[in-house]
Order: structure tokens, then sequence, then C-alpha cells
């Protein structure tokens, strides 16, 4: 089967899956009563940030992490300067207070934390430990915050009967699992055949791949008048992905990496999430949507001639 073919049924699979998994985890969520700060920041953020890891579980073992590290920098990029600028373009966004204090600053200072850390050329299995230590530490803040507010979670994305709740959350993992196979397999494929670095793929093509459950996810909570919970995915997952994910792919499978590859991906993802920053009152403005697009395009760019 024809490589391009292979990742586009990877695409499906993540965009199917994705869905699921969040219909699933988020109906658990409101089963449980898990307030609804936590839905967007934690349960809806490690539901479409599944690809993801199972792309940089996949790709550590099969001893090409630069894919994982790639794909988890690159939709990082993705989440922000693409899919919350698209979001924009429908209107101005409100981001909740709990969001300014804890996520905004998180998803900021992770890819600071990894460039610090890339200084020397490598990632060790010691600088993984290190970012899954963080990831835990952001996690149970959020927790705890989250529980503070004591806010019950509503009707965003959830199905309200427990069994296919359960039904979804297993078929959409299952689905995930696959997808992720798939995308490693074909970037791979593809990375040979045009004579680029895996890398390079992670960070283009696998990470526009890998982020299809974040922009399904914001489309559907903008449409149904939950545009905060989008928001909190949106952060939530490049905390996910910049600590949990690019921990797990080291902690597997160390390596080396020029930093002028990496810095691209660092510092356009620090560039967009600073662009976003609200103001005090919440208020992320419908302009910084075109401005955020450009940046995406300008990443495009940045990356591919870098290759």
């Amino acid at each position: 089967m024809p490589d391009v073919v292979v990742l586009l049924a990877g695409v499906v699979c993540a965009g199917v899956g994705g869905e699921l998994f969040v219909r699933g985890v988020v109906g658990i969520a409101q089963w449980a009563r898990v307030p609804a700060g936590l839905v967007g920041a934690t349960v809806a953020a490690f539901a479409t940030s599944s690809p993801e890891l199972t792309v940089a579980i996949t790709a550590a073992r099969a001893g090409t992490p630069e894919i994982a590290l790639g794909d988890a920098l690159g939709s990082n990029v993705v989440n922000i300067a693409l899919i919350l600028a698209i979001a924009l373009l429908g209107g101005a966004l409100h981001a909740p207070r709990g969001s300014l204090q804890r996520d905004f600053p998180a998803a900021l200072l992770a890819p600071i934390v990894i460039g610090l850390l890339i200084f020397d050329g490598r990632l060790s299995r010691l600088d993984g430990v290190l970012l899954l230590g963080l990831f835990a530490a952001w996690l149970t803040a959020t927790v705890v915050e989250a529980r503070r507010q004591r806010s019950a979670a509503g009707e965003v994305l959830g199905e309200s009967r427990h069994g296919l709740t359960l039904l979804w959350t297993a078929l959409g993992l299952v689905v995930l699992v696959v997808a992720g196979r798939l995308i490693v397999v074909s970037a791979k494929a593809i990375a040979f055949d045009l004579g680029l670095d895996a890398f390079i793929v992670g960070a283009t093509v696998v990470a526009i791949a890998t982020s299809t459950p974040e922009l399904a996810t914001t489309v559907i909570a903008r449409l149904r008048g939950h545009a905060e919970v989008g928001l909190g995915t949106l952060f939530g997952s490049n905390v996910f992905n910049s600590l949990l994910v690019v921990g797990v792919a080291t902690t597997i499978s160390p390596f080396s990496l020029r930093p002028q590859e990496v810095a691209i991906g660092l510092a356009f993802s620090a560039l967009a999430v600073a662009i976003t920053f609200p103001r005090a009152n919440g208020l992320i403005e419908r302009r910084r949507g075109f401005l955020l697009l450009a940046i995406f395009a300008a990443y495009v760019v940045a990356i591919l001639q870098g290759a």
C-alpha cells in the first residue's frame, strides 16, 4: 500500500478515534461529576493528546524518538497557531480565570524547559524523568485548583448513557493505537523517500495529522457554546505534549539531536502562546487569529528550510 494512503488512513483513524475517545472520556467525567475546568485541561486534553502519546511510544520503541519529539513540538504549534486561530476567526474568546493562572503559564514555560534540557544536544533518560515529574506536579496543581472551584461539568461532548460511554472510550483508544502505528510507519517511509530526517516529518506532517482530535474538540465545543472547554483542551494538550509525551519518549529511548533543529519548534510554540495570552479580563480578540495564521505559515517555511 502506498505510503501516502497509509498516512491518510492514519489521519482518518486519528480523527475518528479522537472523537470517540473524547466523547467517552468526557462522558465519564460528567458521570462522575468532575469539575468543568478539569474536563478541558485534563480529561479532554489527555484524550486529544492520545495520538501524540501513541506515536511517541511507537516511535521510541521503533528507535526513532525524533519523530515523537518533532510531533509533540509541531503539534503544540498546530494547536495554537492553526486550530486556535481557526476558532478565533469565528469571534473573540474568553479564557476562564483558572486557565489564566494555570494553563497559559504552563504552556509557555514547557517549551522553555525543553530548550534548556536539549541545549547540550541530547535528551537523556534523566531529562525524561524530570519532564514527567514536572507533568505530575502540574496535573496535581490542576486537580487541586479545579476541585477548589467545585464547578460541575456541563453538557459538552459526553455521552450520557454509561454503557455507551465506556464503549466509546475503549473503541476510541483502540482506533488511536492503530492510528499511531499507521502514522509512524508512513512518516518514516515518507522521510526516507523525500530525503528528510525523521524530526522534520514529525514536526510537520505527523504533527498536523495527530492534531485532528484537538481540531474536532475545539470546533465542536465552540459550536455548542463551550469555547472555554476548547481553550482548556488546546493549552492542556500543549502541556501534555511537552511534558508527558516528550518525557515518555525520552525515558524509553534517549537520543541526540541538533539544538538548532529543535529551536524552531520551541520558539514558534512559545511565540504562539505568548501572542494569545489573554487580557486581564480573559478576552482573546478575533484579530489575533489572523496573526496566528501568519505565524503558522512562517513556522512551516522555517521548518522546511531547516531541512
